[in-house]
């Protein structure tokens, strides 16, 4: 039995919505590499990923449809060296965030270990619409004739 979250018929048209909710809890539950999300101004916001021991060609940046990808791959480089312990793997990774309608990756750069992605999100802006309504002029089972009552405004509220 599966359970739909916009199944109310006063929820029209956000059936995308659905589908990003059930790609965002299909991604990997899988906690590396770690990472933060801040906000670093009313508009815009920073992911850091710590990803210790990749270099910028180990690194991958995607935008797919409404997905941030992260791919990470390092190159095996213990050809010749002998290892007495090994704690820190050369491990792939993939990360995905889902992003909202509107979000626009700005740029990323890597600093110490540490990948830096800037995202901005812009703040909509609320519009107001009169819809007209129309009566129908002529008696039932009679050719329709619409009749205009108001015209349409549309203003930009500040």
């Amino acid at each position: 039995m599966t359970t739909r979250l916009f199944a109310s018929p006063l929820f029209l048209g956000f059936d995308h919505l659905e589908q990003m909710l059930e790609r965002a809890t299909k991604t990997s539950s899988d906690g590396y590499p770690p990472y933060n999300i801040e906000q670093i101004s009313p508009v815009g916001l920073r992911i850091t990923l710590a990803v210790a021991g990749f270099t910028m060609d180990d690194l991958q940046l995607t935008q797919e449809d409404n997905q941030l990808v992260i791919r990470g791959r390092q190159t095996d480089d213990s050809q010749g060296r002998v290892f007495l312990h090994r704690g820190i793997a050369a491990r792939q990774f993939q990360r995905a965030f889902v992003l909202a309608e509107g979000i626009d990756v700005k740029g990323a750069w890597l600093d110490n270990g540490l990948l830096h992605i800037d995202l901005a999100r812009p703040v909509p802006e609320p519009k107001v619409k009169t819809i007209p309504i129309t009566r129908q002029a002529a008696g039932p089972g009679s050719k329709l004739r619409e009749v205009p009552r108001t015209t349409v405004v549309e203003t930009d509220s500040e």
